[in-house]
């Protein structure tokens, strides 16, 4: 029975969830110490975290049965994504669970900063009435900056635009189309900078947007910018926002998360007089924290009991209803993989899969993964279809993956060619929906159930042939429950897959081999 560790504090209803889901045990320790998780990880299957549990390299590899690690929100900063990977472990957040909360939060700074609000409430509480000092800037018909429109980001346009605001957005993934459906102008990042009179950051933190916004960007914004940050710290240069406040190039900033949380009490940004902060409470509302509760549960639950995989950061994500279509061809991905790894005799340079017909139109990407899981399971250990891209990366093998509008003999196809010590092509296809069948190998056709223990045979063309392979296999007892037959007559050679019921041993592998026109005979696990 799998067993699931939820290790921070999480929401009723996500853990009453896994609590009546059949199959799992769950181990609710919200707020243990590292040492008490590198104690559990290894019996632990899946592990639920929100954003105190550190999951770092050395939980991983100390998590021997892990399969996958859940975040109850968006960011995954407490995830060593890479070492999950390289151990196949899933990695899956819960992007849409807090969006409007989160929304909502990065307009709330912005209307409070417009209006001084944090600052009037502590000059009134202060028994002060200094109506001229905060006098406040109309939010209407000004021009906001959205950095990012993906989950986020597009419904902090629609409530902008609810506000009467002019809305332009730098998102290099944004195509033109889904800007004309939220009405808004795409922008290069510098224009963006210069011609908004607030700039909000919404954008996931990575390598790439990490300081995104530094001292360059704010030497080219319009002067007395406003800057909203609710998203993750470091996306906005603290040093170089701080200069641009002291500057006066930044007029002012709202800032919902930092570098370091909590950041130190003596933080310049914190203190000084022109920024308004809180506690990373993007996410803090109690819908929210229900809403991600339940996610991030129903996707533990799916994955463990059906192999679902949703929002994964490291795998590709199948929904179910096409995991109805793709399924199928991902089985018959691994059994390609899997006919092609153990024919390999060596190093491998190149994979090429190929699709064509109907299947070009799916989204492959789970087929080749899978057909490099099948190929690299022969020679190395826990492979899996979350770091079999890796482990071929590390490998040094080169993937291409192309499509074919149409396939010549079947509705679908999926052709796998390996390059190395030895080139070979197979080709499979799903007959009746769900029945994967390998359907070439080189040039030999045929229809051949990929199923057990198989024997490949290659021979001349020559009589008798088949006769002696039924002989020598009755006689040790091995019972042939299919036999699959293909010619080329160009060349003269044939080729057999036989299922067996058992594995046939050494000697009968020696007697099938010294067989009159025998060229080759190779044992399958399929």
């Amino acid at each position: 029975m799998p067993k699931v560790l939820v290790s921070d504090s999480l929401a009723e209803q996500g853990v009453t969830i896994l609590e009546q889901s059949p199959g799992i045990e769950v181990l609710n320790k919200p707020g243990i110490s590292p040492d008490e998780l590198m104690a559990l990880i290894p019996e632990i299957d899946g592990l639920v975290i929100r954003s105190n549990t550190k999951v770092t390299s050395d939980v991983l590899d100390a998590a021997k049965n892990l399969k996958i690690v859940g975040r109850a929100g968006i960011g995954v900063d407490n995830i060593d994504v890479a070492a999950a990977t390289r151990n196949g472990v899933v990695v899956e957040n819960t992007p849409e669970g807090n969006n409007i909360t989160t929304a909502e939060h990065a307009i709330a700074l912005m209307v409070s900063l417009a209006r001084h609000i944090p600052q009037a409430t502590a000059s009134m509480k202060a028994g002060k009435w200094e109506k001229k000092k905060f006098q406040g800037m109309e939010l209407y018909n000004r021009t906001l900056g959205v950095l990012g429109a993906g989950n986020i980001g597009r419904f902090v346009v629609s409530r902008a635009k609810g506000l009467g605001m002019k809305v332009i957005v730098h998102d290099p993934y944004l195509t033109p189309e889904a800007a004309a459906r939220l009405e808004v102008e795409r922008v290069e990042l510098d224009e963006m900078m210069s011609r908004s009179d607030v700039v909000t950051v919404h954008v996931p933190k990575t390598k790439d947007t990490t300081g995104i916004l530094g001292r360059d960007e704010f030497a080219k914004a319009k002067p007395g910018l406003m800057v909203i940050n609710a998203a993750r710290g470091g996306i906005v240069d603290e040093e170089a926002l701080l200069e641009a406040l002291e500057s006066g190039q930044v007029g002012s900033a709202g800032l919902d998360v930092f570098v370091t949380e909590p950041p130190p009490a003596d933080h310049p940004l914190v203190n000084h007089p022109n920024v308004i902060c809180t506690p990373h409470l993007g996410a803090s509302t109690e819908q929210a924290q229900i809403n991600v509760a339940i996610a991030v549960a129903e996707q533990i639950r799916d994955f463990l009991t059906n192999r679902e995989v949703r929002n994964s950061l490291n795998v590709a994500s199948v929904s179910p209803e096409q995991m109805a279509e793709v399924g199928p061809y991902i089985e018959l991905g691994e059994k390609l993989g899997r006919f092609q790894g153990q024919l390999a005799q060596g190093r491998v340079d190149t994979v090429e899969v190929e699709y064509s017909g109907e299947i070009a139109e799916l989204k492959v990407a789970p087929i080749t993964i899978a057909v490099l899981k099948g190929i690299l399971s022969p020679v190395r250990e826990n492979v899996n279809l979350v770091n079999a891209a890796h482990v071929a990366q590390e490998l040094g093998i080169k993937v291409i993956e192309s499509k074919v509008a149409r396939s010549k003999d079947f509705a679908s196809t999926v052709t796998v060619r390996v390059k190395g010590v030895v080139d070979r092509m197979v080709a499979g296809a799903v007959f009746h929906g769900t029945q994967p069948r390998i359907v070439r190998i080189d040039d030999f056709m045929l229809e051949a159930i990929p199923e057990g223990c198989t024997l490949l045979l290659h021979n001349h063309d020559e009589s008798g042939v088949v006769g002696t392979v039924g002989t020598i296999l009755g006689s040790a007892h091995i019972n042939i429950s299919r036999m699959q037959l293909a010619l080329n007559e160009a060349s003269g050679e044939a080729c057999m897959l036989v299922n067996v019921d058992q594995e046939p041993d050494e000697k009968v592998l020696s007697a099938l081999r010294d067989t009159k026109n025998m060229i080759a005979v190779r044992v399958l696990e399929l």
